[in-house]
C-alpha cells in the first residue's frame, strides 16, 4: 500500500485540507532541517499529524498545550537531531481577573468572547477553571493583542494577567474509561454506546443540533468518526474516541472511549 492509499484509508475526505497543511509542516522541517511550530490543534488533528510523522524518516513531533491533560495543543515538528524545550512552544498562560464576589463566569461565555475577536481558533488553547479561577492558554506572539482586546466577558469587566505555565489550575474532569462494540464508526453509534442511549434517540439529538464534533456543530448521524475525535452532547457530556481496535468474529468494531458526564 503506498502512502496516498494509506492516507485515504485512515482519514476522511473532509480532512484532506488539514492533511495537506500537515504534510507542508513536515516537509518544511525536513527540507529546512529546522523545527516547525503549529497553532493549537484539537485531538483529532493531533492524531492525524502524529500518524503522518510516524510514516516519515528523520522527523519527529512533540505536543504541548501548557499542561499534561491539555486537549488543544501546539505541535513542534522537528528533525530527529533536535531536543524540544518547553519554550519552543511559545505558550502564554493568562488568568482572567474579575470581581469574583459579584459575578460568575462560564466556559461558554469566555469561549464566545475569544471566538468573536476575529482571530483564528488556532491562536488560543484550553480554557481551564477551578473554584472560580479561570485561565486560558494563548500563542505567545499574540499575548499583547489578547490583553488589549479582552476587557469584558459579556457584561463583566475583566482583565488578563500573565501567569507562569506552572501556575495553571488543573481542571477536575472525571473521565471514565470504557470499551465497547459498535456496528459502525458513525457518530450516532458511538454516542449511543458512550451514553447507553438508543440509536433513535441519539439520531434526534444530533439532528436537533445538540452535538458538536471536534468543537463544530454536526447534524449528520452518519458522520464517520476516527481515533481522536471529540464529541460534545448537550445535557449529557462528552465522549472521546480513543482507539479503534479491529473487529470481532461477528464483525462488530471494538473501540476504546473516554466519557465525562454532565
Amino acid at each position: 500500500m503506498d502512502v496516498q492509499e494509506n492516507i485515504n484509508q485512515h482519514f476522511r475526505p473532509e480532512e484532506a485540507p488539514f492533511i495537506t497543511e500537515a504534510e507542508t509542516w513536515i516537509a518544511t522541517a525536513v527540507s529546512q532541517y529546522r523545527p516547525y511550530l503549529t497553532g493549537f490543534l484539537n485531538p483529532r488533528q493531533i492524531y492525524i499529524l502524529q500518524t503522518l510523522v510516524n510514516g516519515q524518516d528523520g522527523v519527529r513531533v512533540h505536543f504541548n498545550g501548557g499542561y499534561s491533560l491539555a486537549e488543544q495543543q501546539r505541535a513542534l515538528v522537528y528533525p530527529d537531531y533536535y531536543v524540544p524545550q518547553t519554550t519552543d512552544f511559545e505558550l502564554q498562560l493568562f488568568e482572567i481577573v474579575y470581581p469574583t464576589k459579584f459575578a460568575e463566569l462560564h466556559h461558554s461565555q469566555i469561549l464566545g468572547t475569544l471566538a468573536n475577536l476575529g482571530i483564528d481558533s488556532t491562536i488560543f488553547g484550553d480554557i481551564v477553571s477551578d473554584n472560580g479561577i479561570w485561565q486560558v492558554f494563548v500563542a505567545e506572539n499574540m499575548a499583547s493583542f489578547f490583553k488589549l482586546q479582552v476587557d469584558h466577558i459579556g457584561k463583566i469587566k475583566v482583565h488578563l494577567s500573565e501567569r507562569a505555565l506552572t501556575d495553571v489550575v488543573l481542571p477536575k474532569i472525571d473521565w471514565e474509561q470504557a470499551s465497547g462494540l459498535v456496528a459502525s464508526l458513525r457518530l450516532d453509534a458511538v454516542v449511543a454506546e458512550g451514553f447507553n442511549l438508543s440509536r433513535n434517540r441519539v439520531k434526534s439529538i444530533i439532528e436537533n443540533g445538540d452535538v458538536r464534533l471536534n468543537w463544530m456543530t454536526n447534524q449528520h448521524p452518519d458522520a464517520a468518526l476516527g481515533a481522536g475525535d471529540m464529541i460534545s452532547v448537550r445535557h449529557f457530556g462528552r465522549v472521546r474516541l480513543d482507539a479503534v481496535n479491529g473487529k470481532t468474529r461477528k464483525d462488530k468494531i471494538k473501540i476504546d472511549l473516554s466519557v465525562v458526564r454532565s
